[in-house]
C-alpha cells in the first residue's frame, strides 16, 4: 500500500507543480525552477499528505502545502549543489541546474522555489488564517537559521574543522539539515486539522535521523547509477558521518531502532497509521 501511495502523491504533486508552474512566464528561470521540481521520491509531499488523511484532511487543502515542502526541498538541493557548497555535477540522474544553465540561473531558480513554497502553504485553499500562520511560521523555522539552513551552515564549517564532529554534533547538524523539513512535513497534517502533533512530532524525529543514517550508509554502499548522484564524497572530503562513528553494522542497528521509534509513537493511530509505518521502513530500505 506504502510503495502505490507515494507513486500515486508523486503524481499528485507533479500535477501540482504543472499547474502552478505553468502559470509563469516561459522564461529560463521558470524553466529551470520545472526541471529542479521534477523527478524524486516526493516524501516530504507525501508525508504531509498522508498525515492530513490520518486527521480526515481532504487533499484539496493538503496538496498546497504538501507541493510547497517540495518546492523548498528543490531550492535546497539546487543551492546545495552549486560550486560553492557541495560542486556537484548530477542530481536524479540529470546534470544540476548551474550544469544545464548555469550558477545565476540555479540561485535565482533556487530563490524563486523558496519564496513559491510559502506562496502555496498560504493559498486560501489550505485552510482558515491561523492554520496558514501556522504552517509559514513553522516552515520559516524548519528552512531557516533554526533549522535547514543552520545544518548545512554547521556542515560547511565541520569541513574546516581541526578535530571531526563528534556523535552528539553529527546528530544536532542533522535535526536540522534533514530532520527540521521532515518533522515540518509529518506535522502538517495535524497542523492543518488543528489537533496535537505531539505524536507525529516525535514520529518525524526519529525517522528523520534514521534517513540520515540511512543517506550515510547509502553513500559507503549504494549503487551510484540507482542513487543518481555522486557517492562517497562525504569519505573522499574526510568528513565524519554516522558510519565513520559508529561502523556500518552498529549504523544500520540504530537505524533500525529509530524505525522501531517512530513506528512506536504511532500506535495511538492505530491501523489508520500503518502507510506511515511503512514509509519510516522505507527509509532505511530505500536505494536512492
Amino acid at each position: 500500500m506504502f510503495s502505490g501511495r507515494l507513486v500515486q502523491d508523486a503524481a499528485l504533486i507533479q500535477a501540482q507543480f504543472d499547474l502552478v508552474l505553468g502559470a509563469l512566464d516561459d522564461v529560463d528561470v521558470t524553466r529551470a525552477m520545472a526541471y529542479a521540481t521534477q523527478g524524486g521520491k516526493r516524501l516530504r509531499g507525501f508525508l504531509v499528505l498522508e498525515s492530513a488523511r490520518l486527521h480526515g484532511m481532504d487533499e484539496t487543502c493538503a496538496i498546497w502545502p504538501a507541493t510547497g515542502i517540495e518546492a523548498l526541498h528543490a531550492y535546497s538541493l539546487v543551492h546545495d549543489d552549486l560550486p560553492c557548497m557541495d560542486d556537484d555535477d548530477l542530481r536524479r540522474g540529470r546534470p544540476t541546474v548551474h550544469k544545464q544553465w548555469n550558477d545565476g540561473i540555479a540561485v535565482l531558480a533556487g530563490d524563486a522555489l523558496q519564496s513559491l513554497a510559502f506562496e502555496l502553504c498560504t493559498r486560501p485553499e489550505v485552510g482558515s488564517a491561523g492554520v496558514r500562520a501556522e504552517l509559514a511560521l513553522t516552515l520559516a523555522r524548519a528552512s531557516g537559521a533554526q533549522g535547514m539552513v543552520l545544518g548545512q551552515a554547521l556542515d560547511i564549517a565541520a569541513e574546516s574543522a581541526e578535530q571531526p564532529l563528534t556523535l552528539p554534533e553529527i546528530t544536532h547538524l542533522q535535526a536540522g539539515k534533514t530532520g527540521a523539513l521532515i518533522e515540518w512535513s509529518a506535522c502538517a497534517g495535524a497542523v492543518l486539522s488543528e489537533a496535537d502533533p505531539t505524536p507525529l512530532r516525535q514520529y518525524a524525529r526519529a525517522l528523520g535521523l534514521a534517513f540520515q543514517i540511512a543517506d550515510d550508509i547509502l553513500d559507503v554502499e549504494g549503487d551510484s547509477e540507482k542513487a543518481g548522484k555522486r557517492l562517497q564524497k562525504d569519505a573522499q572530503a574526510g568528513k565524519a558521518t554516522f558510519v565513520s562513528l559508529l561502523g556500518l553494522d552498529a549504523a544500520k542497528a540504530r537505524a533500525a531502532e529509530l524505525v522501531e521509534q517512530a513506528c512506536a509513537a504511532l500506535d495511538a493511530y492505530g491501523p489508520r497509521a500503518e502507510t506511515l509505518k511503512d514509509a519510516a521502513r522505507f527509509v532505511i530500505a530505500r536505494e536512492s
